[in-house]
């Protein structure tokens, strides 16, 4: 049975038995291979890293209305890796993160594992206890049959995904290998597309293309029937040709899923050979809920006033 626990250095992790586990990785890496892959595609080396953290702090102390703590450098890092250490690009990229934030407050404020533990209640998310053959870390999103909008809104839904994908950006592994994204829409109903509005489309579509800190490297939609193209059709227009290429559709041909995803990462209902025990969702929520004070902190960083 999959249960909460704690390592000799008091880090929490998920036991799901057979040697797996689930947990923030927040360690910095230092085998080869990663730095290797660091610098070939992020141009990750000592000098270009003290550079890069000059120029951002200098940029950031010129933006006197934001508050972010640009003496911590795993702060700053987290937004140079995915701009492969482009000090103007993370510059940017800090804006937009936080200008959403200041934009969109029912999304974005309070955004604690205590506001929206009742998502995870519900099994609607979970992190595979593997990466995938890159290093990408895989969220799923179950949002059919599972998902009842009588007890977890579309908006807290959205939150719930802010929270999940908050932990991947302050993992150095993530923020080198980026992530990917599985969407089971199995039982889709057309009362849950009822839910999905243009206006909700463009903004979750303007954070995850503009906003968010991770490379995020695919999107696989399954279990996908005709109705789903209903609800694709509210998100197309907003979509960067860039992104679009990202998204795969599957249906229920794991062979398809199968060709971009290594089997051993997957769990055999999703055409995987994965034997690690499947898990409930609380349990992810639960595991956020330890770094609630972490989740606080970040909270309190962002634009002083509208800009």
């Amino acid at each position: 049975m999959a249960m909460l626990k704690f390592d000799e250095n008091k880090v929490p992790y998920i036991d799901l038995g057979k040697d797996y586990c689930v947990r923030l990785e927040n360690d910095e890496f230092t085998d080869a291979k990663s730095k290797e892959k660091a610098a070939r595609e992020l141009r990750e080396t000592p000098d270009v890293i003290a550079e890069a953290l000059k120029e951002l702090r200098a940029k950031l102390q010129e933006e006197k209305s934001l508050y972010v703590p640009i003496d911590d450098d795993s702060f700053l890092m987290k937004f140079l890796r995915p701009c492969k250490f482009y000090p103007s690009s993370a510059f940017a990229l800090i804006q937009r993160y936080y200008r959403f934030k200041l934009k969109h407050p029912d999304a974005c404020e309070e955004l604690l594992p205590s506001t929206v533990q009742h998502v995870y209640d519900e099994d609607l998310l979970h992190f595979q206890p593997l990466r995938d053959q890159n290093g990408c870390r895989i969220l799923v999103m179950q949002v059919g049959r599972k998902w009842k909008p009588s007890k977890v809104s579309l908006n807290d839904l959205f939150r719930a995904m802010q929270v999940a994908l908050e932990a991947g950006m302050t993992e150095p592994r993530t923020q080198l290998n980026g992530a990917i994204v599985i969407l089971d829409m199995d039982g889709l109903s057309l009362s849950q597309i009822l839910q999905f509005t243009p206006r909700f489309a463009a903004m979750a579509v303007e954070w995850v293309q503009e906003c968010t800190a991770i490379r995020l490297k695919a999107i696989h939609i399954v279990n996908n029937s005709y109705l789903f193209n209903m609800l694709f059709t509210i998100f197309k227009p907003f979509l960067s040709e860039k992104l679009r290429k990202r998204i795969s559709f599957h249906g229920k041909d794991w062979k398809s899923l199968t060709s971009f995803v290594d089997p051993i990462c997957l769990w055999p209902r999703y055409g995987g050979t994965l034997d690690a025990p499947e898990f409930e969702g609380r349990l992810v929520g639960e595991l956020f809920a330890l770094y609630q004070k972490e989740y606080e902190v970040a909270n309190s960083y962002g634009y002083t006033k509208k800009v």
